[in-house]
């Protein structure tokens, strides 16, 4: 496996022990809020810090980009985004879906990402140019040729409420041209999934560039396209307004979400 994989891979497992391992004590578990609906632990700081470690031993010259303790700058092109723990508010009520996520960028472009459901012991790994793979199996996007039939992921707005009209407008469009939407809750997961076909697609509004960063590269690696609401594919994201699925379902996607987006969001940033 490429170096860089390795590391993202074994920090992801490390990260995933003490999550694991903690999981028989949630209601001892130290819980901040950050903002409205927005927590963290003790356990997402843990596991950020075991990610950290692990980098730093093996490439203390590289930047990082951590949830948690923000931008960890040098002089190197290279720079990982990590998220420890997607899904923490499901991971404090036990509801089984969260995972670790890990990528690396040179100079802006992702080139590695990781992510690993430890409940599940599943790892999704990409590396650019190489494909995306599913323990060790490669995993490719569905061809669904639109939105007929589809099984579409998303999530909801947690943090800010003031688009949530928007949002539901755009849930409803999607929801009546589709077999369904579904609302796991973890972004790294969804993209994941979607690069395994188990989802056919994926969409949601105002996510950080640690939830989405690896699941993204793992859609593209596995014959899929991601990028803005706006229809404009590739990283970064603009604004966090995801849209993923093979060509046809982002552009068919794309279609049935731009209308419904607020007066505010419509300029890029």
């Amino acid at each position: 496996m490429d170096p860089l994989a390795n590391i993202a891979v074994r920090a992801a497992r490390r990260a995933g022990s003490i999550i694991l391992r903690s999981m028989d004590r949630l209601d001892s578990v130290q819980v901040r809020a950050k903002q409205q609906n927005d927590f963290v632990t003790e356990i997402d700081k843990q596991a950020e810090q075991a990610i950290i470690d692990t980098i730093r031993k093996a490439h203390p010259d590289h930047g990082i980009l951590a949830e948690e303790s923000g931008r960890h700058r040098r002089e190197s092109d290279i720079e990982w985004i990590i998220d420890p723990l997607d899904g923490t508010t499901n991971y404090l009520h036990g509801f089984p879906a969260f995972a670790v996520s890990i990528a690396v960028a040179e100079k802006g472009r992702l080139t590695r990402g990781v992510v690993y459901d430890p409940l599940r012991e599943e790892l999704y790994v990409a590396v650019r140019g190489r494909g995306a793979l599913l323990n060790d199996r490669r995993i490719r996007v569905t061809s669904r040729p639109g939105l007929k039939g589809a099984l579409v992921g998303t999530g909801f707005p947690f943090r800010d409420m003031r688009n949530l009209d928007a949002y539901l407008a755009m849930f409803r469009s999607v929801l009546e041209h589709t077999a369904g939407v579904r609302r796991a809750g973890a972004a790294a997961l969804d993209l994941a999934w979607t690069a395994a076909g188990r989802l056919d697609g994926f969409f949601e509004l105002a996510l950080k560039p640690w939830d989405i960063a690896a699941g993204s590269l793992l859609v593209e690696e596995a014959g899929g396209m991601f990028g803005g609401v706006d229809g404009k594919p590739g990283w970064p994201v603009a604004r966090g307004d995801i849209v993923a699925g093979n060509p046809r379902m982002f552009a068919a996607l794309s279609r049935k979400i731009a209308p419904h987006l607020p007066e505010s969001l419509e300029k890029t940033d």
